[in-house]
């Protein structure tokens, strides 16, 4: 699995000063953070009368829309009228799939007013907007695009231009590792291959070290859940630790990221039905965002320790596989019976989560991130992840980053009086209970095992079924990577 070309921008950004000013461009982009219907007005007389075509001035003046296109004197122009990181992040992407039906690859970008949020929002809407999965896939070059950035007016007042660009850039190529991961298909991604990309393929710096824990080395240490989960594939499950401390000698408790990583997920000995298993591919969404996390973490030198864990597993069907009714034990102690063998991803988690909190250099955060349960799609949809979590500023902080990242989540309730429907006559309790709330049940399992840390969990999607926004195509979309980006870059 080659992922330079993933992680690699696909846009070559040029910051233009007002003396280097040139006409040599395929199309024209005009941006104003401007919500005021008389300034926008305002704003579009002077750029009109001076692209457009005679004929085309008085029905563009006219125009109330956020997104003025046409083709003047230069050739295609576009007046953009957009706020906030979202708001920029998924107009680039409407204006990428212009840019590219109409061949475009050279774009001068006139930005008259922008903040420092606003722009890494579009930098990192165009940049995700150009992965397209078969032609990276296929070490096709593709269309590439150079974009020149020139600031005027009040936008001209905006700082270390360059240094915003490559900050969204380093957000960008976090995602799109988690999308292309993601997208890969089960025959190629699997616990070993995963193992191989982190060890040998993503060139961590010196600040980050990682162990893996292969099958030998977790049925020794006790992570019986999540060997038995993986019983049955040819590639056996494993747990790899990526260790990140800064260069600075703070002594400051880590935070630990813990993701879901079934590489494909049959239900087990509960199989599920074809049409639920098609995508199951993407059962590993929550360990590709937290390898992705892991990777802006070293990439960018984070100023404060992170530990990642990539819980890493396939459920298949084999004479191997765990059964409904078998009893593991499991890290933290507790004896587990299998009540249904396609409630799989918490076990692995669980196994994880406990060697965190039992760490030497114990965190004092863990968040888990997980493809855990339909049943939060049904609640919340596609879009909005389900937000569990024991402690309020946590779960409020993680809400925050999630409405700045434009990638909402929900917090939902710990009721704790739903864990009743795991109870056991033949271990502590079960993996899976009947009824309803099943996300809350699933998280409240979860809960067992945080060993009274700071804990909270991202039930997540990691999926878009249609382009739409930054995402030009179909597949991975990589929740959460943005979500957990802002929440460490606010964390005090």
């Amino acid at each position: 699995m080659n992922f330079t070309k993933v992680i690699t921008p696909f846009i070559k950004f040029n910051v233009m000063s007002k003396k280097k000013q040139s006409t040599a461009f395929d199309g024209f982009v005009y941006i104003f953070a401007a919500d005021d219907a008389k300034k926008r007005k305002a704003l579009l007389k002077d750029i009109i009368e001076t692209e457009s075509l005679p004929y085309q001035e008085a029905s563009l003046l006219e125009s109330d829309q956020k997104v003025v296109h046409f083709v003047g004197v230069r050739g295609p122009t576009w007046i953009i009228f957009e706020s906030g990181y979202g708001g920029f992040r998924d107009r680039a992407g409407q204006l990428v799939t212009q840019f590219r039906h109409l061949k475009l690859k050279t774009i001068h970008l006139e930005i008259h007013e922008i903040v420092k949020d606003d722009l890494v929002g579009l930098v990192t809407g165009l940049e995700l907007s150009m992965y397209n999965f078969l032609q990276v896939h296929k070490g096709e070059t593709g269309v590439s695009l150079n974009i020149s950035i020139s600031l005027v007016k009040s936008a001209s007042r905006l700082k270390n231009v360059d240094q915003i660009v490559l900050q969204a850039q380093s957000k960008s190529a976090a995602v799109q590792l988690a999308r292309h991961l993601v997208n890969l298909p089960p025959n190629i991604v699997h616990p070993e291959s995963i193992e191989k990309l982190v060890t040998q393929n993503l060139k961590f710096s010196k600040s980050t070290k990682i162990e893996v824990w292969n099958e030998q080395r977790c049925k020794k240490e006790g992570l019986n859940l999540l060997v038995a989960v993986g019983s049955g594939a040819a590639h056996t499950a494993r747990l790899v630790h990526i260790k990140y401390r800064p260069q600075n000698k703070k002594k400051l408790r880590p935070v630990a990221f813990i993701g879901k990583g079934i590489t494909f997920d049959t239900g087990g000995l509960d199989i599920k039905p074809t049409s639920a298993m098609r995508l199951m591919k993407k059962d590993m969404g929550g360990a590709a965002a937290v390898l992705a996390l892991a990777y802006w973490v070293d990439k960018t030198q984070y100023d404060k320790p992170c530990d990642f864990y990539l819980a890493l597993a396939e459920n298949a069907v084999d004479a191997q596989s765990m059964r409904p009714s078998d009893v593991y034990k499991s890290h933290a102690g507790y004896l587990v019976e299998i009540d249904n063998t396609d409630a799989e991803g918490r076990l692995v988690l669980a196994d994880a989560m406990s060697v965190a909190v039992t760490q030497k250099e114990k965190p004092h955060i863990v968040i888990d991130v997980a493809t855990l349960t339909g049943a939060i799609k049904v609640a919340l949809g596609a879009e909005v992840a389900g937000l569990f979590s024991n402690d309020d500023g946590l779960a409020d902080a993680l809400f925050k980053a999630g409405e700045r990242a434009a990638e909402p989540n929900w917090r939902m309730p710990l009721v704790q009086k739903y864990f009743s429907s795991l109870n056991s006559n033949f271990a502590d309790f079960k993996n899976s209970g009947e009824g309803f709330g099943g996300a809350i049940t699933a998280a409240l399992f979860l809960e067992k095992f945080c060993n009274g840390t700071k804990w909270a969990h991202l039930d997540i999607y990691a999926w878009t079924d249609r382009a739409e926004g930054a995402l030009s195509a179909a597949g991975a979309n990589g929740q959460s990577v943005q979500t957990l980006i802002n929440y460490l870059e606010n964390l005090r």
